[in-house]
């Protein structure tokens, strides 16, 4: 290492010794391979052509490329409907530019052979001259959540010939996903790729990540290809033309005397000697917190040692200035780029006089010495890369996960509201209230109508996004950064817990510690639990992690795939069950469908136990439940059998979508309410009596009512519910759990029987004092002004169906609290 800082000590202070009369200029361009073309497991290098003559010779000494690294990991196949073969096409464009402005891909480097059968990968990496794109080798996608590790990194060289200086444009990162039918083999199938993309995904990255960006970017296409691509994005200014085999200065540098000096603009290279200081101080800067964050020792050089701190930035030509800075402390250089930061961030690059003072000569000294410079640690990084791709890839991906919830804080709103202790009748005369809470029933009305204000909340914020100018430095995903406005909002709630209800020393939450220690998960009764007994002092068993996906209304088991797609992406080792067993079943009883949903539920759980527990390495289990509509009955209902009693202590984390907990009382869609009535009436359906309490005269003997006094909510230790005061086929608040304006101003008999159900509930809710609880209502504002009117918008179907067609909603609130879905 000392001898290679020897060397580069050389290669810098040699710029100021005497200079030959003309440099030779050379513009190194990629040799890409055509698209017919094959080179397999191998790095494609530059070569030189000559300058055009008819361009300024000084001025052609002063060229900069961006080089855009991209390093893929792997794809990994979420839920592809089609086996086939499969390609990842990636290009390039300046955001502002023409077809002239395309990146070129400028290296390639396979690390290792994708691992696959001889079979499941045809040809090899490809770079098409046309239209400057590169493409992976196609392979094949055979089953669900198959891994298939392609380990290479290309290079894209984006030149600044049209933006000299510092680039105020940004860069359009586009990924293409080419498909091609499995019965197709051999020649045709690179043909049949060629035809049209499946799916397409683009990033943005923005003019300040261009002068040095080392982050992760998943990408995910669509929701009919639902994939991870696991790649990172790394980004670096060079000097146009440094791609030398080794550190060594042309032996004919120099400065053309005859040069014409009206050509010289002296503010635009002034700019591009700031842009790459700032370059090699983000490399720098990088190299140290990548080599701190995967423990692994790099020896970075210390320019400031081997020259003066102001020969970081100029090299002069004065023996006695280099001896008079050449003591000068480190801190000269930090100052001297500290001068050139504005308070948002981005770099001043026209009101620093130092730089600014330079004469041409030091300009051009000063530019070759720090294209060199951060030319060699680009170099040492992606040295430095290939021997830690994947602890690279990792602490980037943590540091990705970390990030998102402050970036994609522009579409969420945070509230933080006090739980009621109590929600009061509005009778006159209650003596139920009245006697159980000891003291008079408090008269109470809402002042106007909760999914109103919700929603002009959200239309207000959404307007205010509109007028917003995203300035970020992070790599902006195009699905939601192309055009934010139409992005749903999320209003978040989280409650804070108030004092229980229930004074007795019979509270359910002591009745709840009495009953995680009378089913110890070694005396369940069931076999493959017994063989759990000793698990428990094992510190490094494993946890098994099983959600259950339950759909609604005449649903499908897939409704909920986007869901589970975005929980998996959070935690990949998960077990997920999307129940089948009511499907085509849902017009019939509560009752019969909980039932079945139990059995199924119980069947998976064991299955899974009993594979862990021969390995003997189950430490304890987690078991989460999602709902969509009625699924939410279902599987409230489902909790109550009893062959899930022994399983109610490993219940985990509750998400409702748009679940109706407190049936269809006080509905205010009466459009969608003479639905329901010719359900009732033409088909019988009794899961509709059910849930508008027609299955009994007596409202105390209905079914939901009854299911509201059983203690289903209290056993999870989160609880979020998702609601949209868009959705019109389920009472806004019977999603949310809480009061609504009609029932406050109502002293029936009814209104009574909605009180109790819902005090009911959200007792179970609030958390007892031994554990904490989170529960969280969130509001989701879907964006419909592209659906138009039409009869879906007009009675509340289209919100109630994006849950299922929109995963967004999911990846903001999954991604902002991920300890509840781990």
């Amino acid at each position: 290492m000392s001898a290679i800082l020897r060397r580069l000590k050389w290669v810098i202070t040699g710029l100021n010794r005497a200079t030959p009369k003309r440099l030779n200029n050379t513009d190194v361009r990629p040799s890409p391979l055509s698209s017919s073309s094959q080179k397999p497991h191998s790095q494609v290098l530059g070569r030189s052509s000559p300058e055009p003559k008819s361009r300024s010779a000084r001025n052609s000494m002063f060229e900069t490329v961006h080089e855009i690294a991209i390093y893929i990991h792997r794809f990994h196949n979420l839920d592809l409907f089609q086996q086939g073969w499969y390609q990842i096409k990636i290009t390039m464009r300046w955001e502002d530019g023409e077809y002239g402005s395309l990146g070129t891909p400028s290296r390639v480097v396979q690390y290792e052979a994708p691992i696959l059968g001889s079979d499941d990968v045809i040809g090899v990496w490809r770079i098409n001259d046309e239209d400057h794109s590169f493409s992976t080798q196609p392979f094949r996608i055979r089953y669900a959540r198959q891994d298939v590790f392609l380990s290479m990194m290309v290079a894209f060289s984006l030149p600044l010939t049209n933006y000299e200086g510092s680039s105020a444009s940004a860069v359009i990162l586009k990924f293409e996903l080419l498909y091609a039918p499995v019965l197709e083999n051999g020649p045709n199938v690179q043909a049949s790729l060629d035809a049209c993309p499946a799916a397409v995904h683009e990033f943005r990255l923005p003019p300040k990540a261009l002068l040095g960006l080392h982050s992760y970017c998943p990408v995910h296409f669509d929701a009919f290809h639902s994939v991870l691509v696991d790649l990172s994005v790394h980004i670096t200014l060079l000097k146009g033309g440094l791609y030398p085999s080794s550190l060594q200065v042309p032996s004919d540098f120099g400065i053309d005397k005859d040069a014409d000096d009206e050509n010289f603009d002296a503010s635009k290279q002034v700019t591009l000697v700031k842009a790459l200081l700032a370059a090699r101080d983000v490399l720098i800067e990088e190299l140290h917190n990548l080599s701190k964050a995967i423990n692994q020792t790099m020896d970075l050089p210390d320019f400031a040692s081997m020259l003066g701190n102001h020969e970081l930035v100029v090299t002069t030509t004065s023996k006695d200035h280099r001896e008079a800075t050449a003591g000068v402390s480190d801190k000269v250089s930090s100052e001297i780029h500290n001068r050139l930061e504005k308070p948002n961030g981005s770099l001043n690059f026209q009101t620093d006089g130092f730089v600014q003072s330079l004469s041409k000569d030091e300009l051009l000294r000063s530019f070759y010495s720090l294209g060199y410079q951060t030319y060699y640690l680009w170099s040492m990084f992606l040295k430095f890369h290939r021997s830690n791709r994947t602890k690279i890839l990792e602490f980037l991906r943590e540091q990705w996960a970390v990030d998102r919830r402050a970036e994609w804080s522009i579409w969420m709103v945070y509230l933080k509201v006090e739980m009621p202790h109590q929600y009061i009748s509005s009778a006159v005369d209650d003596s139920s209230v009245h006697s159980l809470h000891g003291r008079a029933p408090i008269l109470r009305k809402l002042s106007e109508e909760p999914s109103q204000t919700a929603a002009t909340r959200a239309e207000l914020h959404r307007r205010s996004i509109a007028q917003m100018k995203i300035n970020s430095r992070s790599i902006q995903d195009m699905h939601i950064f192309g055009d934010p406005s139409r992005i749903p909002i999320v209003i978040v709630e989280r409650a804070v817990n108030a004092p229980l209800r229930s004074t007795s020393g019979n509270s359910f939450f002591s009745n709840l510690d009495r009953k995680s220690k009378e089913y110890p998960l070694s005396v369940t009764g069931l076999k493959s639990m017994d063989k759990l007994s000793g698990a428990n002092e094992k510190q490094n068993g494993r946890v098994l992690k099983i959600v259950v996906f339950v759909h609604g209304f005449q649903g499908h088991h897939l409704d909920l795939r986007l869901v589970r797609n975005q929980w998996l992406l959070i935690d990949p080792k998960v077990e997920f069950l999307m129940s089948e067993v009511n499907e085509e079943k849902t017009s019939g009883d509560f009752r019969e469908m909980g039932e079945r949903l139990a059995k199924e539920v119980v069947s998976f759980v064991k299955k899974k136990m009993d594979k862990y527990s021969r390995s003997g390495n189950l430490r304890s289990i987690k078991l989460s439940f999602v709902g969509h509509s009625i699924g939410n009955i279902i599987l409230r209902t489902a909790i109550t059998e009893t062959i899930m009693e022994p399983y109610l202590r490993y219940l985990h984390t509750y998400v409702s979508v748009s679940g109706p907990h407190l049936g269809y009382l006080y509905s205010s869609n009466s459009l969608f309410n003479s639905g329901l009535w010719l359900l009732k009436k033409l088909k019988g359906t009794q899961c509709i009596h059910q849930l508008t309490f027609t299955d009994d005269p007596d409202i105390h003997n209905t079914f939901l009512y009854k299911l509201c006094k059983q203690k289903t909510l209290e056993h999870f230790k989160n609880i979020i519910l998702l609601s949209s005061p868009q959705d019109g086929y389920v009472p806004y608040h019977s999603a949310r759990i809480e009061m609504c304006q009609a029932s406050s101003g109502d002293s029936s008999k009814k209104a009574k029987a909605f009180l109790e159900m819902l005090n009911e509930c959200l007792d179970q809710i609030r958390a007892p004092s031994s554990e904490h609880r989170v529960f969280m209502r969130c509001d989701v504002n879907f964006d419909t002004s592209t659906q138009g009117r039409n009869l879906n918008t007009f009675i509340g179907r289209a919100a109630h169906i994006e849950f299922l067609e929109s995963d967004l909603f999911a990846r903001f609130i999954m991604w902002s609290f991920p300890e509840v879905f781990r």
